[in-house]
């Protein structure tokens, strides 16, 4: 079975007991929390090796680094195989940085964009912009709604109830 699918399993589980998966996120947390600081001491530096080796350099299980490799694959300037990972697939960890604060932005993970390291990769402004940003790529803004009266915005120059929108 792949580490994904075993990692989904645990994560996601509906079965679980909620004050024992709820104690299973904040150890995972408090990990991911510690690898972030390392990547963001050395932004520029791109780390690699297998699933294996990468548990074994941020001391961690390969469950959680799986879990890990799937909160970041998104912000990676190139995505790894995580679908079918296993213990052995070469995999990278070199991300966007704007991608990666505005996807903790996006994940609410305060925690993590709120990290000590980013203020040396972004300056105060730059971090407000990509946190306004974030908040806005899930907002949906509906357009205004043409009232019967208003002009109508095929530009005719009539009132919309006498041309576009006659039923």
């Amino acid at each position: 079975m792949a580490l994904l699918q075993d990692w989904r399993e645990v994560a996601y589980s509906q079965e679980a007991d909620q004050k024992a998966l709820q104690a299973f996120w904040t150890a995972y947390f408090a990990v991911e929390k510690g690898i972030y600081e390392q990547l963001l001491a050395n932004p520029d530096e791109v780390v690699t090796g297998t699933v294996k080796e990468l548990a074994e350099k941020y001391g961690t299980d390969i469950q959680t680094m799986t879990g890990f490799l799937d909160g970041i694959n998104d912000s990676l300037k190139e995505k790894n195989p995580i679908e079918e990972m296993t213990e052995d697939t070469v995999v990278n960890l070199g991300f966007d940085k704007v991608e990666l604060y505005k996807n903790m932005v996006d994940a609410k993970a305060d925690w993590l964009y709120g990290l000590e390291a980013w203020k040396s990769i972004f300056d105060e402004e730059t971090r407000k912009s990509l946190y306004l940003e974030a908040k806005k790529m899930n907002t949906i803004v509906k357009p205004k709604k043409v009232g019967r009266n208003d002009a109508c915005p095929c530009g005719s120059g009539k009132k919309y109830k006498h041309c576009c929108g006659r039923n």
